[in-house]
């Protein structure tokens, strides 16, 4: 086995792992077991359990960065790319749960390191309140500060997925298969709301 194909078995098993466990969860020599080596490889790889944490969120948060940024400089309206931004957002936290408590986190800890990620990414916040400006303009949408739309946005997204425990009890008493087929609803309800809220005219 390679060097690159066991350390892609490491992250495979590991995100396995942390999705059914949380982060405080998960245990190194479970990972280990998961991913069929013994613990001492493990720790050749990966030092810690934050180490190996942290590789699957930048992977993670890899995949959706550039992605978003890729949708937003399409061509079309504004309206027509929350459809896609929303989708993936679900798509990538649905398929990595942990990542909205380990994002809050992390960003309270160490805020530098995001604020680096999301520059060298090309996200310009000038660059997207013009193109917010130019949707207003064309009387798309109402008119919204980049800073009030895209946070909003992103915590309807991620809310869901990190408050799971108290939603899936309050609302679906418990029952996992429901709340799954909900936070799948929510990708069609998500963006209806959204975008209800950007062109209906305020009262």
């Amino acid at each position: 086995m390679t060097s690159e194909s066991t350390e892609k078995k490491i992250l495979d098993a590991a995100r396995d792992v942390f999705v059914r466990k949380g982060m405080d969860g998960a245990r190194m020599q479970e990972i280990a077991d998961e991913a069929g080596i013994n613990k001492s490889l493990l720790h050749y790889y990966f030092r810690s359990k934050q180490k190996l944490f942290e590789a699957i969120f930048q992977e993670a948060f890899g995949l959706l960065i550039p992605e978003l940024m890729k949708i937003f400089k399409e061509e079309g309206p504004l309206l027509d790319k929350i459809d896609r931004i929303v989708d993936r957002y679900i798509t990538v936290i649905g398929g990595n749960p942990f990542l909205p408590q380990f994002l809050i986190g992390e960003i309270n800890r160490d805020p530098d390191k995001f604020v680096k990620i999301i520059r060298e990414s090309g996200i310009d916040p000038r660059w997207l309140q013009k193109t917010i400006d130019k949707e207003v303009e064309a009387g798309n949408i109402n008119p919204i500060k980049a800073a009030d739309l895209f946070p909003n946005m992103i915590g309807m997204v991620i809310m869901p997925f990190a408050g799971r425990p108290l939603f899936q009890t309050i609302f679906f008493n418990g029952d996992s298969k429901q709340y799954d087929v909900y936070l799948e609803e929510r990708r069609k309800t998500l963006t209806s709301f959204i975008k209800q809220a950007l062109t209906k005219n305020p009262k």
